[in-house]
């Protein structure tokens, strides 16, 4: 199991001109091994960019992020994007490959198999609740909350340490909401994952529980237990957020 840390972590993105736009303002926190971290924020607030670098699909302006320790950046990309498995909030396949070939690209990747490629398939469908006839169908032949769990699935079969879940239920129905959310609780003490899930939902947060943080304009405003954040929050900006005015 692994701890995953940022430390003073900025981000901006620039114009042609060099205008500088913060999107991500001096973020610090830390999620022990095998603990779960929610971080609440309205829309727009760099949630999801703060995720994507934690995987490096962008890095940071400054600051660092830290795994077990060592700094990400320090980490073959490869190698690092298998550790720390990112869930989108849609479900996303790769279109030229079958929903076999999705789920068994993430065992191996596209080119090697081994002989037990189809038994690890089945036990991970069965991780997530699924079984191998979805995998006879095409994409747009599952509902989306089958899609998700595909995609879960598809995460979990590089052995994740840690789990980055962008709204992973944001485009589901209320029941598949709570499917998905008690499976990512049942896959993540099973698996004894660290994770990281993003939200603008407050009843959802206050169901995941746990320890969590508020981002508002790319600042990490508040941290401490969801309890104590939604009900007996210290500042200003988070009880402007938990009461509805500012917008999720």
């Amino acid at each position: 199991m692994d701890k995953i840390e940022l430390r003073h972590v900025s981000y901006s993105v620039f114009s042609p001109e060099g205008k500088e736009s913060p999107i991500l303002r001096r973020i610090s926190f830390s999620v022990s091994p095998g603990e779960s971290f929610t971080i609440l924020g309205p829309s727009g607030c760099g949630k999801s960019t703060l995720l994507r670098l934690c995987n490096r699909l962008i890095d940071p302006t400054e600051g660092e992020i830290l795994l077990n320790g060592t700094p990400v950046r320090e980490r073959p990309v490869t190698e690092l994007r298998r550790k720390i498995g990112l869930v989108l909030q849609t479900p996303v396949f790769m279109k030229d490959l079958s929903l076999r070939e999705n789920l068994l690209y993430g065992l191996q990747g596209p080119q090697s198999r081994s002989g037990d490629d189809e038994g690890q398939a089945a036990r991970l469908l069965e991780d997530v609740g699924l079984s191998m006839r979805i995998l006879e169908q095409k994409p747009e032949e599952i509902s989306v909350g089958q899609a998700q769990r595909l995609c879960l699935a598809r995460t979990l079969a590089t052995k994740p340490e840690v789990l980055l879940l962008d709204e992973p239920t944001s485009s589901l129905d209320p029941a598949a909401r709570l499917d998905i959310e008690r499976l990512v609780e049942k896959l993540r003490r099973e698996h004894h994952l660290t994770a990281l899930f993003v939200t603008h939902d407050l009843e959802q947060a206050r169901r995941l529980g746990g320890q969590g943080g508020v981002l508002v304009e790319g600042r990490l405003i508040e941290t401490g237990s969801i309890e104590n954040l939604l009900q007996r929050a210290n500042h200003e900006l988070t009880r402007q957020f938990v009461s509805g005015q500012l917008q999720g």
